[in-house]
């Protein structure tokens, strides 16, 4: 949707939601009254709602994390790390002396139930802002959700790059901010040949296009391309592939249970990291859990965050989330944002202060904010993505990542960093 386009009505959306509550009124009559107490619709008026908040009102946010399904083993830590977040907020007075209520969905790895409960936290439950979700697909599944009803949608995952929504918060890294220096390091220390296998959504094709862009200017080759369902499970063809193909280096954009599934029969089959690595943008602390630290050790990601580093906001980040869910309990890069954008939106709607309360006022604000996050200070820039701190590790046995370069600096988000002619500014996208 173009920056022209944005707040205009969603009328069907709006019919939708007064047809639902309609039958509600024909089976019990005092609920229609409820709704029409509330102004959200009434039975001859219909009105788009606005997503705006009167002062000392609790602040209600959305959560729309997967509770369940193939992506749960990410998403459940997600949902963890904003609730603890939330919590120590509201520990310490609120926002603004205002308690955060979050109402939770979850869309069940779904992408149209994404959509769906999306449309409930902004229209239904009046939502200020929704944080979410974990894949390429589930976000681009609510952004027409958010953009028609001008919402703000805080999504913390990694991602491809390529977008450029005036209504999602960045927290995750983008291509810049983990391929830049981590293509190049992988082909000076293990070669430039090297075999792409990813789920078969947006983000893994992106991410493999930036990545055979590196390749090329590099003199290096993709000796094959492969892409599964998510959940996929049997990896054994990939694997004998692999076996024939003999890569330098296998770039791996699977996630959840299949990256999981495929690092367990690809560390059985007898492959030796130091000779064929496994070189991910996507695993982290949670998914080495559930396969093994010896499936995992040798092998590489590349990350803003890992839970092995050292940092006074880290090790309280860590010991507050232990304590809450338990002592084997891992933080990893996208909880990690999950995390501190919560402090982000925070900041953003104190530095209103006595303005109205709406989700663009919130996003003209969280410009420039500056939280102190686990893995550093971050800062929300014009174009709503987040510099961030670049990592390069290798998985040890115990689980935990060896940090073997970081940036010196904070790196700034650049969505379109591999591809010319695009830029991503405060006004939306711009074309040469």
């Amino acid at each position: 949707m173009s920056i022209e386009n944005f707040g205009k009505r969603d009328d069907v959306a709006v019919m939708e939601a007064f047809v639902l509550k309609r039958r509600t009124f024909l089976k019990n009559a005092s609920v229609l009254g409820a709704v029409t107490t509330t102004g959200l619709f009434a039975p001859s008026i219909l009105r788009t709602v606005k997503p705006a908040m009167a002062q000392g009102a609790d602040l209600p946010v959305g959560l729309l994390f997967s509770l369940t399904g193939s992506v749960a083993v990410v998403e459940k830590t997600l949902h963890d790390a904003s609730m603890l977040a939330i919590e120590q907020i509201n520990d310490e007075g609120g926002v603004a002396g205002r308690k955060l209520n979050p109402i939770i969905e979850d869309p069940a790895s779904d992408p149209a139930t994404y959509a769906d409960r999306a449309r409930r936290l902004v229209i239904r439950d009046r939502c200020i802002s929704v944080f979410g979700s974990y894949t390429s697909a589930s976000r681009q599944a609510v952004l027409p959700v958010v953009e028609q009803r001008d919402n703000l949608y805080w999504y913390p995952t990694l991602y491809e790059g390529r977008e450029c929504s005036r209504n999602v918060m960045y927290g995750g890294a983008v291509p810049n901010q983990q391929q830049q220096e981590f293509v190049p390091w992988l082909a000076e220390k293990h070669g430039k040949r090297f075999y792409l296998i990813g789920n078969n959504y947006v983000y893994p094709r992106e991410e493999n296009n930036v990545c055979k862009i590196l390749l090329d200017r590099l003199g290096g080759e993709a000796v094959h391309e492969e892409y599964v369902p998510l959940g996929h499970s049997d990896f054994s063809s990939v694997i004998n592939r692999i076996r024939a193909e003999k890569p330098d280096v296998v770039f791996c954009t699977l996630v959840g249970d299949s990256d999981v599934a495929f690092q367990r029969q690809f560390h059985a089959a007898g492959f030796d990291p130091a000779e064929t690595p496994v070189a991910s943008l996507t695993r982290s602390e949670i998914e080495v859990q559930a396969m093994g630290g010896d499936a995992a050790a040798g092998h590489y990601s590349s990350a803003p965050y890992f839970m092995s580093y050292q940092s006074p906001e880290n090790e309280a980040f860590v010991k507050a989330y232990q304590d809450k869910y338990g002592s084997d309990a891992v933080t990893h890069f996208v909880s990690e944002a999950a995390y501190f954008q919560v402090f982000q939106f925070k900041k953003a709607v104190e530095k209103l202060g006595d303005q109205e309360l709406t989700a663009p006022a919130i996003r003209d604000a969280s410009v420039g904010v500056s939280v102190v996050a686990p893995q550093g200070e971050v800062v929300i820039e014009e174009n709503l993505h987040t510099s961030l701190w670049p990592k390069i590790a290798q998985w040890n046995g115990d689980g935990q990542a060896e940090i073997l370069v970081q940036s010196d600096d904070r790196v700034s988000p650049v969505p379109y960093w591999a591809y010319e002619g695009s830029t991503c500014t405060a006004e939306g996208l711009k074309r040469a």
